[in-house]
């Protein structure tokens, strides 16, 4: 197993905060085998509870899911079945999705994972309404949250339910993190790479515009380049691609932006200008859109040397 979900868990829920109220949350760690569980890290952990812990468990917390196309054991599905038909919460961390899914939990509901696994779980789990945008969805007693570190946004969340905000931003300021982070999972992701498969000439036409990002790339102008007519390349453009081209530049555009916040000390004005945005508050509302948050939060979250936050 991944140990670091596990203690996301265990520091929100099994640690004693300052300023939280007593008795705060019995927190015991249950495995379907005795013995130390082996993790991706190296060391082992030590459950201290059987599957039985499930029975009078009031919130379960699956972390990530180390074989996600394997279902877990039969009597961990059926223990994580049980849970949630007698009203118990139950949550997953990174791709302790995977896990819930296989246990049929996730049909017809809104979930969420890391995002390079989202496709994944929407193709094993076609019942299920995957999110790749968000940190973490709440849908009362089912809670999934994105990859990895989201784990504590949604624990966090979790606690402000429970005891409400200002406990959470006491437990948060223990844990010296945020208690509410902006934005979703889109400004973590990769950039995208989309070339285009090299059909009519494509290839060459979205290389060239990748490198003139700052000049007009109308589908007037880049159906010109492919030797087509407008309403020809973009019906072809979109066949191929998989999206129209006007996103396709915006997309590149953005992905930009994102290289040039945390590689330089641009401000947004000149950023704007290289990447072809016609002003800087167009540049904020595309950015925003596509990735979650404006310039200035990214920035901060993913600084160059010397970056001046204050875009």
């Amino acid at each position: 197993m991944s140990p670091f979900e596990l203690v996301i868990a265990a520091a929100v829920f099994g640690a004693r905060h300052p300023g939280v109220p007593e008795p705060w949350y019995r927190f015991r760690v249950a495995a379907a085998t005795p013995g130390p569980l082996p993790t991706t890290a190296g060391f082992g952990i030590v459950p201290d509870a059987g599957l039985g812990a499930l029975r009078t468990a009031e919130t379960v917390v699956i972390p990530a899911w180390p074989d996600w196309e394997r279902p877990p054991d039969d009597a961990v599905l059926a223990g994580l079945r049980r849970a949630a038909a007698r009203g118990a919460r139950v949550v997953s961390i990174c791709t302790g999705a995977f896990a819930l899914g296989h246990a049929g939990l996730l049909d017809g509901r809104r979930a969420t994972t890391h995002w390079a696994y989202c496709d994944a779980l929407a193709q094993l789990f076609p019942a299920a309404r995957v999110d790749p945008d968000v940190l973490y969805i709440d849908e009362g007693n089912l809670l999934t949250s994105a990859g990895s570190a989201a784990g504590l946004d949604l624990c966090l969340h979790m606690v402000r339910r429970d005891h409400g905000t200002a406990v959470a931003t006491a437990v948060a300021r223990h844990l010296v993190v945020p208690p509410h982070r902006q934005g979703g999972q889109a400004q973590y992701t990769a950039p995208r790479a989309t070339p285009a498969p090299d059909i009519d000439g494509l290839a060459t036409v979205t290389s060239w515009a990748a490198d003139h990002l700052d000049e007009d790339l109308s589908v007037e102008v880049m159906a010109v380049r492919a030797a087509m007519s407008p309403r020809t390349f973009a019906r072809r453009f979109t066949d191929v691609v998989g999206t129209t081209p006007h996103r396709w530049v915006v997309d590149q555009r953005v992905d930009r932006t994102r290289e040039l916040l945390e590689t330089t000390t641009l401000s947004v004005e000149a950023i704007a200008r290289v990447t072809g945005f016609s002003s800087p508050s167009a540049l904020r509302a595309r950015f925003a859109e596509r990735v979650g948050v404006p310039p200035g939060a990214y920035r901060r979250t993913f600084p160059a040397p010397g970056a001046d936050a204050r875009v």
